[in-house]
C-alpha cells in the first residue's frame, strides 16, 4: 500500500470568510453504538427538532464572530463504525443514558443509523469485544476497508468534508518506542507485515489521515501519536487531537489544582477514586486497558503546580448497577500558612455521557475549521477537551490548567476574526488572558 506524503490541497484554498454555520460535516465515529456516541447523535436530532436547548456545550454561547466559521450542530450528520450491529435506538435503549421522552423524540432518527462493521483486537481490548467484525484478513486490508467506508459516507452524505472521532473503549497501550512506530516507513511495513503489536486505534487513524481526514482520539488508547502518524499528519496538512476526553474528575482537577497553586497552598497529596458501570468501566475492568486510562488521569498536577505531587493516587472501579451515572470522589490535602494542615472533599456525581457528548461535538466542529485553515498535525488549542493533550514534540509539556487552556483556544478562535467591531470574548481572547499564558513556565522537571 504505497503511501503519498504530501496532500496538494492541504494549502491551496484560502479560509472562506462565509458563515459555515449552515455547512454540512459528516461525522464519522469509532464506537457509534457506545454511550456517548449515541447521547451525542441524539442530541443532535433533538436540537433539529427544537426539542431541547445548547445547555452543556461549551461554545454554544459564545459570541457569533467566534463561531461563525464552525458548523451548526444541526448540521452535523452522523455515521461509523461498531463491534455491535444495533442500530443507535436499540443501543440508546441498553445505555439508559436518555430520558423516555427524549428517546422517543429522537427515535426515527437513531433508528435508521445503523454501525459499519468494525475492527476489533482481544488483544488490546478484552472486555468489549462484538461479532460486527470487517471480514479482513490484514491490518493493509482492514485500513482500505476503513478508507472505503469513509469514501462512501462522504458520497452518502454528499459532503467533502468529513472528522473522525474516536469513542470506542479503552484499550491497552503499546509501547511507542518501539521501531515499528518511530518512522512512516517502518509503520507502513509493519502495516504489512501484519504486525500485532499495532493497535486497532491505530489503524484507524492511518485510515483517517491517508483520506485527509481530521481525526480526534477522545479515548486514552495510543492512535495518532505514534511519532509515524504524527508525522504524516504534518506533511499531509491533516490535524490530529487527543486524548482522553477531561469530562469530570480531572476537569474539577484542572479548576481546583490551579486556584490553590495561585494561592500559594502547597498540596501534599490528591487522592482520587470513581466508579462507574457502563461499557467504558467494563472496558477499564481490564488490568492493561485501565493501565492506559491512568496514565492520561494521573499527569495533570505535577504540571499545573510546578512540583511533584508525591502522594497523588488515582483508582478507578467498574461497579454495574451505577450504569453511565459515575460518582467521582477526591480527597486534597493542603498545607497553608504557618504550617497548618487543612483538607478539601470533593464529591461529584455525575453523568458520563452527558458530560462528555457535547465536547465530541465541539471537538467534530473544530477539527473541521483545523483542517479548512490548513492547520496540519497536532491541534494544541483543542487541549482544553482532553486530560493528555497532545504536542507535536516530546520536549513540550503540555498546558493543563483550564483557564490557561481555554484562554488558547479563545485565541486559535479569535485569530479567524476579521471583524473590526469589538467583541467582549474576542478581546478577552487576543489580549488579556494572554499574559498569562506569556509568563507561564512550569517547572522542567514536572512531567
Amino acid at each position: 500500500m504505497p503511501v503519498s506524503l504530501s496532500n496538494p490541497s492541504s494549502n491551496s484554498t484560502l479560509l472562506s470568510t462565509e458563515s459555515q454555520q449552515a455547512s454540512r460535516l459528516g461525522v464519522a465515529i469509532i464506537g457509534l453504538g457506545g454511550a456517548v456516541a449515541t447521547t451525542a447523535v441524539a442530541g443532535v436530532a433533538l436540537l433539529r427538532a427544537g426539542a431541547m436547548s445548547t445547555t452543556g456545550l461549551p461554545l454554544a454561547t459564545l459570541p457569533a464572530a467566534l463561531t461563525d466559521q464552525l458548523v451548526g450542530y444541526e448540521n452535523l450528520v452522523f455515521g461509523g463504525w461498531d463491534l455491535c450491529p444495533d442500530d443507535l435506538a436499540a443501543a440508546a435503549r441498553q445505555h439508559r443514558v436518555l430520558e423516555p421522552q427524549q428517546l422517543a423524540a429522537a427515535e426515527a432518527e437513531l433508528s435508521a443509523l445503523r454501525p459499519w462493521p468494525a475492527v476489533g483486537n482481544v488483544r488490546f481490548c478484552r472486555n468489549v469485544t462484538g461479532q460486527h467484525l470487517l471480514t479482513v484478513s490484514s491490518h493493509a486490508a482492514a485500513v482500505e476497508a476503513i478508507r472505503a467506508d469513509l469514501q462512501r459516507f462522504r458520497q452518502e452524505q454528499n459532503t467533502e468534508r468529513l472528522v473522525v472521532l474516536n469513542l470506542a473503549s479503552t484499550e491497552a497501550m503499546p509501547d511507542l518506542s518501539l521501531p515499528l512506530f518511530a518512522t512512516l516507513e517502518a509503520f507502513e511495513a509493519a502495516v504489512q507485515a501484519d504486525d500485532e503489536r499495532i493497535p486497532p486505534a491505530m489503524l484507524y487513524a492511518y485510515a483517517a489521515i491517508l483520506e485527509d481526514v481530521p481525526y480526534v482520539n477522545f479515548t486514552p488508547s495510543c492512535a495518532a501519536d505514534a511519532p509515524a502518524l504524527l508525522r504524516l499528519a504534518e506533511v499531509r496538512g491533516v490535524p490530529v487531537a487527543g486524548k482522553d476526553g477531561k469530562t469530570g474528575q480531572t476537569f474539577m482537577k484542572t479548576v481546583l489544582a490551579p486556584a490553590l497553586h495561585a494561592r500559594n497552598l502547597h498540596i501534599d497529596g490528591w487522592f482520587s477514586t470513581n466508579i462507574l458501570g457502563n461499557r467504558d468501566g467494563l472496558a477499564l475492568d481490564n488490568a492493561e486497558s485501565l493501565a492506559s486510562k491512568i496514565t492520561t488521569k494521573g499527569s495533570v498536577l505535577d504540571q499545573i503546580v510546578g512540583y511533584k505531587v508525591d502522594n497523588h493516587v488515582v483508582h478507578i472501579h467498574y461497579y454495574k448497577p451505577r450504569g453511565d451515572n459515575k460518582e467521582a470522589w477526591d480527597n486534597i490535602d493542603i498545607e497553608g500558612f504557618l504550617g497548618q494542615k487543612m483538607q478539601i472533599k470533593v464529591n461529584f456525581l455525575c453523568r458520563d455521557s452527558i458530560l462528555a457528548a457535547p465536547l465530541a461535538l465541539e471537538l467534530a466542529r473544530l477539527a473541521d475549521l483545523a483542517k479548512r485553515r490548513g492547520e496540519g498535525g497536532v491541534a494544541q488549542a483543542l487541549g482544553v477537551f482532553f486530560k493528555s493533550p497532545m504536542v507535536p514534540d516530546p520536549s513540550i509539556i503540555p498546558i493543563h490548567s483550564f483557564e490557561q487552556q481555554q484562554a488558547v483556544l479563545l485565541n486559535w478562535l479569535a485569530a479567524g476574526v476579521s471583524a473590526p467591531q469589538p467583541q467582549p470574548a474576542v478581546e478577552a481572547a487576543k489580549g488579556v488572558l494572554a499574559p498569562a499564558l506569556a509568563s507561564f513556565s512550569p517547572d522542567a522537571s514536572a512531567v
